[in-house]
């Protein structure tokens, strides 16, 4: 699976795992997780494609689960890790903290499946859905404390990543 993770602790949370070739970590692209997710999906559909992001980046970034709908990848599932809070910007109540709900919106825009998850036990079932094969895109909201733990920070050489990722896909480094 390549994954694209977003701004700050998807990019952590993510790092954290096990730093691979197949992650490309976006630093300072507010609000693009979803959108180059779904360039991904396109350009590799025989691959299947992880957008890891965060409330507050995923809500910047709101009208891409409008055109992210509408294109209907098979292979695209978007994971938003929410506190409630923007957690990059000192903690300060998100709009999902407030009543917006990331899931609803995706369904409104014709996701094949979304789901809020709560517990442990409901994401070690989302690990094994996301492995199966889908009609469309799919957004998986999971709610955690707002909580702000040790970091695990991968390179922010961007041309590494990059590059890095690219090989991966077995394309030339540019």
């Amino acid at each position: 699976m390549l994954v694209v993770s977003g701004l700050g602790s998807p990019t952590y949370d993510l790092h954290a795992t096990g730093d691979r070739d197949d992650n490309f970590y976006l630093w300072g692209a507010m609000g693009g997780a979803a959108l180059i997710g779904l360039g991904l999906a396109q350009a590799q559909p025989g691959r299947r494609v992880l957008a890891l992001t965060g409330d507050g980046e995923q809500l910047m970034g709101l009208g891409g689960i409008a055109t992210i709908g509408v294109a209907c990848p098979r292979n695209l599932h978007i994971v938003v890790i929410d506190n409630q809070h923007f957690g990059e910007t000192g903690m300060q109540a998100s709009h999902t903290g407030r009543g917006v709900d990331l899931t609803a919106i995706a369904t409104a825009c014709g996701f094949a499946a979304t789901a809020t998850l709560r517990t442990l036990e409901e994401v070690q079932g989302l690990a094994k859905q996301i492995a199966e094969p889908a009609d469309g895109p799919r957004l998986f909201v999971i709610k955690v404390r707002a909580e702000n733990p040790p970091r695990s920070l991968p390179s922010r050489d961007a041309v590494f990543i990059k590059n890095r990722f690219r090989a991966h896909l077995g394309f030339a480094a540019a």
